[in-house]
């Protein structure tokens, strides 16, 4: 059981400031961020932890930044320093099963223990306001007329997420990915301005984001690649209504250092239902743009089991794998 166990007086009189066999469960919780402050795992985290510490959940909590290596840096510190880590909480999303992959680093999500995954961004796809696309068809024709016709902007690296759902997209409409024009721009910003200029016909981006841009009133949100249309956004067609059985979500969830023990991972899992029941977690999460996607222990393991395989054949098509 994770719990703070007080020392005895014996620890207290030979060693006055040493905790002895001390261990934190839903008293405190330490949340290790792969990444700097504002980004998508920084928010996801702190949002987690404040919710919880805010509702009386826990007592409080505390936040790490460890970025470096695109997730590794945190990752390695988390496993070498295992036995002393028994109340963290390690945030992470759908990069590190694409970048285990791509060898970026020499690890994977079975390195670690997989407590739950609690928010999806699903992938958008976005035009101009103006875009002769009308529904993903229009792609489908353009791309088999004149594959070059058709860029793809994104505001990440080839073989980042962005890259990925479209190439998951384009395989999923009976296309040749291996001639997928993605355009990578430095950040989102960069790639909305391709969007604009004529540059790309296509935004490949997240859900949240592409909202934000479609509220702008310059581009429109052609499909998304929930499994249905969301309650939060009930008029952006999914790809799947369109014939496209193209799914993929954008998890983000949290991973615990390996050797837990079975009752630690249920108290972690406990925490986490928690968190999902709070009325100003669900209404913050609304606020963000964030889907519902609660997963945890082993059908957590099995989705992310299942997302490196898909993973991996489209990083295969694409030429991108074991390079």
């Amino acid at each position: 059981m994770i719990r703070v166990r007080r020392p005895n007086l014996l620890c207290i009189a030979v060693f006055s400031l040493i905790f002895c066999d001390a261990a934190y469960g839903k008293d405190r919780v330490h949340f290790l961020i792969p990444g700097g402050a504002g980004g998508g795992w920084d928010m996801t985290a702190r949002a987690v932890g404040d919710s919880l510490s805010r509702s009386g959940i826990i007592e409080m909590a505390s936040y790490e930044n460890l970025s470096g290596g695109g997730g590794s840096r945190a990752i390695a510190h988390l496993i070498e320093t295992a036995p002393r880590q028994t109340n963290t909480l390690m945030v992470n999303s759908s990069s590190f099963i694409l970048r285990s992959l791509l060898n970026k680093f020499p690890f994977s999500h079975r390195d670690l223990t997989p407590i739950a995954s609690v928010i999806a961004d699903y992938g958008a796809f976005v035009v101009r306001i103006d875009s002769p696309y009308d529904v993903w068809q229009d792609v489908i024709d353009d791309y088999l007329k004149d594959y070059r016709r058709v860029n793809i902007a994104g505001g990440s690296s080839r073989g980042s997420t962005d890259h990925v759902v479209a190439a998951l997209a384009f395989s999923k409409s009976s296309l040749d990915i291996s001639r997928l024009k993605y355009i990578p721009y430095n950040a989102g910003g960069q790639a909305m301005v391709g969007l604009l200029s004529g540059e790309c016909q296509l935004l490949s981006t997240g859900l949240s984001e592409a909202v934000t841009l479609a509220k702008q009133g310059e581009v429109r949100i052609l499909a998304i690649t929930a499994p249905e249309r969301l309650p939060l956004f009930p008029n952006v067609p999914t790809l799947r209504e369109q014939n496209v059985d193209a799914v993929f979500a954008n998890w983000r969830g949290f991973f615990a250092p390996p050797g837990i023990s079975q009752e630690n991972m249920t108290d972690y899992g406990q925490l986490i239902q928690e968190l999902l029941d709070l009325e100003s977690w669900q209404q913050l999460r609304a606020n963000r743009g964030w889907s519902h996607l609660y997963l945890a222990g082993g059908s957590f393991e099995d989705f992310l089991s299942e997302q490196e395989m898909e993973l991996s054949i489209l990083l295969d098509e694409l030429g991108l794998l074991n390079q």
